[in-house]
């Protein structure tokens, strides 16, 4: 149940934001193999045609919000998972989650707006390619958007963000964490930590070019990663969670049952398979952990007084309740709470009201 609200909280009850025109550009269909760039900005490939949509698959906790399925060298993502289609293995053996080889990449451009699109990769500190794009408008300071869970930088959230930033001349950067999407690595349940690692590394790189990151953005899983960085590193003014968990303890059970700790003790993991029989994501003691013992009350307390946070939070999610939203408000010191009325875990009909809530407060002094 809803908690009373009693804080200075902003409410969204109506599309009546000024209309921002969302714009995405179709990708070149001739790709081309990806190396470092010398520079941050590449050769800008021009398309009319407009976007089809992406196909749907599920991001956190089944939630259509991803590429489709065979794009890039993290987790295969299917377009047919659900809470009532996925089957729980637990011990069997001889299937395994592996790293396919790195994908092809191309670049694109928006002919609506003059933005260039560059993909680029960033070797995190363990070896691993993190792929991404940039969004270059000129614009001397930066915007890294972070995706959720079983998701990426392709998720209709991320990219309808990426749209409206440079639309307002705001460049950005979307990048998929590793063992995700387009990046190299395996896909792990937990990971929290590795994935602040990812946006440090992503961070230092721009550094090195002598861009300045102005504000992080995460959602789902991915507001967990900035609050996380901010509590740890106090280089970035803005931070931006978008229906980030707080209790993490929370939708464990909902997902592999009440006795799951029992079970993962007894077969030492749990596969995660669809409805055709293929693993989606192996969940081990070891990751299961890992969410487990991630404290988010502590690193709300951590985060520098002179750091901006801002949650946004759809007041119908079903995925994190918007309970979670409160207890961000509750511990951060310098925070601003924005629940959207009516809007699910995806914003799936409020992209616009979104859209203008998160502009707002990263154009904002």
């Amino acid at each position: 149940m809803l908690l009373p609200v009693t804080m200075a909280v902003h409410t969204t009850t109506s599309s009546s934001h000024p209309l921002l025109f969302l714009y995405r550009g179709t990708a070149n269909p001739s790709p081309a193999v990806i190396s470092l760039p010398s520079s941050l900005r590449g050769v800008s490939l021009r398309s009319r045609a407009t976007a089809a949509p992406p196909a749907e698959t599920l991001s956190d906790d089944g939630i259509p919000d991803a590429p489709p399925e065979g794009e890039g060298t993290g987790i295969p993502l299917p377009s047919s998972i659900g809470d009532d289609g996925e089957q729980l293995l637990y011990g069997i053996a001889g299937k395994e989650i592996v790293t396919r080889p790195c994908a092809q990449l191309v670049s694109s451009h928006s002919d609506s707006l003059d933005v260039s699109q560059e993909k680029i990769v960033i070797i995190n500190r363990y070896g691993e390619r993190l792929v991404g794009v940039l969004h270059e408008t000129g614009s001397k300071e930066l915007v890294v958007l972070c995706h959720g869970f079983r998701s990426s930088k392709e998720g209709r959230t991320i990219v309808s963000l990426a749209d409206a930033l440079t639309s307002e001349n705001i460049s950005i950067f979307r990048f998929d964490f590793s063992g995700n999407g387009e990046s190299e690595g395996t896909f792990e349940y937990g990971n929290y930590y590795k994935e602040v690692d990812d946006l440090r590394d992503v961070i230092l790189h721009f550094k090195k070019h002598k861009r300045d990151t102005h504000a992080i953005a995460g959602h789902s899983k991915g507001g967990n990663v900035v609050i996380l960085y901010a509590s740890i590193y106090h280089d970035i003014s803005k931070v931006v969670n978008l229906s980030g968990r707080f209790k993490l303890e929370r939708g464990i059970e909902d997902r592999f049952g009440n006795d799951y700790m029992e079970k993962i003790d007894q077969h030492g993991f749990i596969d995660v398979e669809d409805k055709t029989g293929r693993i989606i994501y192996r969940v081990t003691k070891q990751s299961l952990m890992d969410r487990l013992k991630t404290d988010m009350h502590s690193a709300c307390l951590s985060i520098d007084p002179n750091c901006r946070v801002l949650t946004v939070h759809g007041a119908n999610d079903d995925v994190v309740p918007s309970e979670d939203a409160l207890e961000f408000n509750k511990y951060i010191s310098n925070h601003e709470l924005h629940i959207i009325e009516k809007a699910d875990h995806r914003y799936a009909s409020h992209q616009l009201e979104l859209a203008a809530v998160v502009l707002k407060f990263i154009k904002s002094k």
